[in-house]
């Protein structure tokens, strides 16, 4: 009686443990077998090799020690000669295993509190395994928890089946909570870590409010609306682009809701945290120029390769667009991935005037002319000798006051500067060392070698090793600012294009690639461009 009572308490504490953990009742019996079989190794010897099975219906426990068939046995604990084993099994083969019976034992003090760690760690994988399973595809999603502690300034919170953590940078500033408090947060990663699954929850990211809009404003929970960027400076000022897919739908008004309410809600969970709601746009101009808001912009020019727009304001304007600490500009520039510069209508005007002297005085030198012939030639637009070299001769020609003759002089000289200056240039390249052999590649200047050559790089093996960031220089984007590092040929016109082309060209000559390589590749970019666009 004592026994059925035994394994009634088992069976029962099982079902304990798997509702308490959230775990497969299997899971639980299995970990108190692995125990048992733990205990009973102790008993019998740690070298048997003990079976125990627990009854999922009865609870009854069996213990069996597993001996492998073999022709001779050299250790009785763990084998049996094939004739023993015959003799209980006719059909025992080499390699099988016979289960040899062992009677019921007690547990001692030292073996149940044995059997007890191994279960508590087998249930404690289990419980971890399930958690890493059910958030791991929650990420993205916002939960709901309570405060459970806080530790140095990280808050504990508790998701019912799992906890969350929320490290102070992914807090509000001046945010506080206590034990017990109800918090909202973004799932932003989970993983797997030595003492268990760890659930990352953020009030700062900037998909935080954006899963806030999608609670409140049902057009973008359905479609309708999109939310194509945000920027956040968390707890002061929010940027949140949207667009439409429905034209009679306003986004903009659909966002903010009949007299505030719905913006006023998100406005609330993020600690009164002002929020900009700005009309997307594909064009970069108008996009900007939105995003400035509220400051009003008189001009923009776009630099579309080094991805940077200036933006030109009247003067009382200045500190509107700019923003506190910068903060309006920042976050304008975060939301449209543009470097923004602000500027003036004073200031633009002065550094063009200011460009406008440079290039008169750069055609005064270069052409030996006067300072009016100078002023001309930058005010129709010329900015650089080269294109006076190698512009069609009438459109120098049709500028008021040329005629045919001085539009050819003023070519002449442009063309003998060039040609004196690639002289000095070529003496300098000299100097350096580097080779003759680089002129075989297409754009290549006297120029560009001596940049070359002051870096180290002589020989067309040299520049095959290269790639185009080193020439052109690259941008590495962080924190919403954009930091450039200079290349070779940043100083110099060529663009990110033509110098993948030279560098192709130096791989070519080099041997490293051949042009069946280069159509392969070539076809292969052609491919994908049209899967992606099917």
């Amino acid at each position: 009686m004592a026994v059925s009572a035994n394994r009634l308490e088992l069976l029962q504490i099982a079902d304990a443990v798997a509702r308490e953990k959230v775990i497969d009742r299997e899971i639980v019996l299995a970990a108190m077998a692995d125990a048992i079989q733990k205990a009973a190794r102790s008993r019998y010897g740690t070298e048997s090799n003990i079976r125990a099975d627990i009854n999922p219906k009865t609870g009854e426990i069996r213990l069996q020690r597993l001996l492998e068939v073999v022709e001779k046995a050299e250790d009785y604990s763990t084998q049996i000669p094939l004739e023993l084993a015959r003799d209980r099994n006719p059909d025992a083969a080499l390699g099988d295993f016979i289960a040899d019976p062992l009677p019921p034992m007690d547990f001692g003090r030292i073996a149940a509190q044995s059997a007890k760690q191994v279960i508590v760690q087998k249930v404690r994988e289990a419980e971890r395994d399930r958690q890493f399973d059910e958030f791991k595809d929650r990420v993205g999603e916002i939960v709901n928890g309570t405060v459970k502690r806080v530790e140095y300034g990280n808050v504990i919170v508790d998701l019912g089946r799992g906890e969350g953590i929320i490290r102070r940078d992914e807090m509000i500033p001046r945010e506080n909570f206590r034990y017990g408090d109800r918090v909202r947060a973004y799932v932003y990663d989970v993983r797997r870590e030595q003492r268990g699954p760890q659930i990352f929850l953020s009030r700062t990211h900037p998909q935080f409010m954006v899963k806030l809009f999608t609670m409140e404003v049902p057009e973008i929970y359905d479609g309708i609306i999109q939310v194509k960027s945000v920027a956040r400076d968390p707890g002061s000022r929010a940027k949140i682009a949207v667009i439409s897919n429905d034209s009679s739908i306003d986004p903009v008004g659909a966002c903010v809701g009949m007299r505030g309410s719905r913006v006023q809600a998100v406005v609330g969970e993020l600690q009164g945290e002002k929020i900009d709601i700005i009309p997307w746009s594909n064009e970069p101009a108008n996009f900007v120029v939105n995003a400035l808001q509220p400051a009003e912009v008189a001009k923009v020019v776009l630099d579309e390769d080094a991805e940077r727009i200036e933006v030109v304001v009247p003067d009382e304007q200045l500190s509107l667009a700019i923003g506190r600490r910068g903060q309006n500009v920042r976050l304008a520039s975060q939301l449209t991935g543009w470097d923004i510069d602000i500027m003036t209508e004073a200031e633009e005007s002065e550094r063009r005037q200011k460009e406008f002297n440079e290039r008169t005085n750069l055609f005064m030198d270069a052409l030996d002319v006067d300072e009016m012939v100078g002023q001309v030639l930058a005010s129709e637009g010329f900015a650089a000798v080269e294109e006076l070299a190698y512009v069609d001769l009438d459109e120098i020609a049709s500028i008021d006051g040329f005629d045919e003759d001085t539009a050819q002089e003023i070519q002449t000289r442009a063309r003998e500067y060039l040609e004196k200056l690639e002289a000095e240039m070529d003496e300098k390249r000299k100097a350096l060392g580097v080779s003759d052999e680089l002129r075989q590649i297409n754009g290549m200047t006297a120029q560009m070698m001596v940049a070359l050559g002051e870096d180290g790089i002589k020989t067309i093996e040299d520049f095959a090793g290269c790639a185009a960031d080193d020439l052109v220089g690259w941008s590495e984007r962080k924190n919403g600012e954009t930091k450039k590092f200079e290349g070779l040929f940043s100083k110099l016109e060529i663009s990110r294009v033509e110098a993948e082309q030279m560098v192709v060209q130096a791989r070519l000559l080099a041997g490293w690639i051949t042009e069946a390589d280069l159509a392969a590749e070539t076809e292969e970019v052609a491919e994908d461009e049209t899967e992606q666009q099917a």
